[in-house]
């Protein structure tokens, strides 16, 4: 599994990912599905995720198949800047 925060015309999510890699085709498919056509992120650590969300973590995590599938762990962008300083993201990615 993947985490990242990833932003859009409308702010910040993160998301959570059995996909190999951010722009994997296929979750760029379903990230069009719901209207979100260019996007620009930077991976995060899936412990980091896990010790920041506490019970919300699992929650989501366990609906998610082990297999192509995406879910949001918070759309909250304020809430997102104040979790996540920007020297804890990871490697950038970019589709347009």
């Amino acid at each position: 599994m993947k985490a990242a925060i990833v932003f859009t015309g409308s702010g910040p999510v993160v998301i959570l990912t059995s996909y190999e890699s951010f722009t994997d085709p296929r979750l760029v498919a379903k990230l069009k599905a719901k209207g979100i056509r260019k996007y620009l992120g930077f991976e995060l650590a899936v412990d980091l995720c896990r010790k920041r969300y506490g019970e919300h973590y699992p929650v989501v995590v366990n609906d998610l198949r082990q297999t192509d599938d995406l879910r949001v762990l918070d759309y909250d962008g304020h809430h997102i800047f104040q979790t996540f300083p920007f020297d804890e993201y990871g490697q950038e990615f970019r589709h347009e």
